[in-house]
């Protein structure tokens, strides 16, 4: 069992609640690194992202080929995955839909400098971030953390639901409901949709939706915001209330009015 006395003296009980939650949430997740399938088909890559990432404390598997990558992930069953586009075999545009199928793991893209079509396209597929090439090892690796952060995130943080007419969101098991019947949705589409409920008719900016959801440490555009927007909207579309309004030249909003919220405790 984690014994957090023994972390240093940065959990201090007078910080703010969520300060205090967030340092627990940082010690369980560094605590737990997990393990990382890396996908590409540059050996130089490869070895550069396992030398770092080893470092660090993660397990790094490599693949090279793209037709054993669904083997793989079955066998390794891993925490991250960072995937290529270009890649000998099945591309990462297939191999990021057809692992979504599978799992909801946490996918980062490895895209071409400047290829904005790519990007887009790969989080149309359902990966959760992108890294362009060429990439510093240090942020490779400070993103696989904030995406570990953000989908291992301790149950003291989650412990309530949200319901809203024809919509409930499980925040305690990570599950959203439409009419009664689950529906799939990515990590980050889960917690881009979460973290509007929990303020509803507030605006936010893409700015702000990326600093909340993506963290600090997001290196994106702003079109990454828009692209999980648009899934999410098309999840929902059998709702007859419009939950994720567009507020022009702002940015998005949570449209249900607070007092239909029903916030369920576990």
């Amino acid at each position: 069992m984690l014994d957090i006395r023994k972390q240093g003296n940065f959990l201090n009980p007078t910080n703010s609640c969520a300060q205090y939650y967030r340092d627990i949430m940082e010690v369980i997740v560094l605590q737990h690194l997990g393990k990382v399938l890396v996908v590409d088909d540059d050996p130089n890559i490869l070895e550069l992202v396992k030398l770092y990432g080893e470092k660090e404390g993660f397990e790094i598997v490599g693949i090279s080929n793209g037709d054993l990558v669904l083997s793989a992930f079955n066998r390794e069953n891993p925490d991250v995955i960072i995937l290529d586009i270009m890649l000998p075999g099945k591309d990462g545009l297939t191999l990021c839909r057809h692992l979504r199928e599978i799992r909801m793991v946490p996918i980062i893209m490895l895209t071409a400098k400047g290829e904005e079509a790519d990007r887009v396209l790969g989080l149309e597929m359902g990966a959760d971030d992108y890294v362009s090439k060429p990439f510093s090892p240090r942020e490779l690796v400070a993103r696989i953390k904030a995406v570990l952060r953000r989908t291992k995130t301790p149950e003291i943080l989650t412990n309530w639901n949200l319901k809203y007419p024809g919509l409930t969101i499980m925040a305690d098991i990570r599950k959203v409901f439409v009419a009664d019947k689950e529906i799939e949705i990515t990590p980050k589409e889960f917690e881009l949709l979460l973290y509007l409920a929990q303020n509803p008719l507030r605006v936010f900016s893409r700015e702000n939706l990326l600093s909340a959801v993506w963290g600090y440490d997001y290196f994106g555009d702003q079109r990454t915001v828009d692209v999980h927007i648009r899934r999410l909207r098309k999840k929902l579309a059998s709702l007859t209330h419009e939950y994720l309004t567009t507020i022009w030249g702002v940015g998005y909003q949570f449209t249900a009015p607070s007092k239909e919220r029903e916030e369920i405790y576990e």
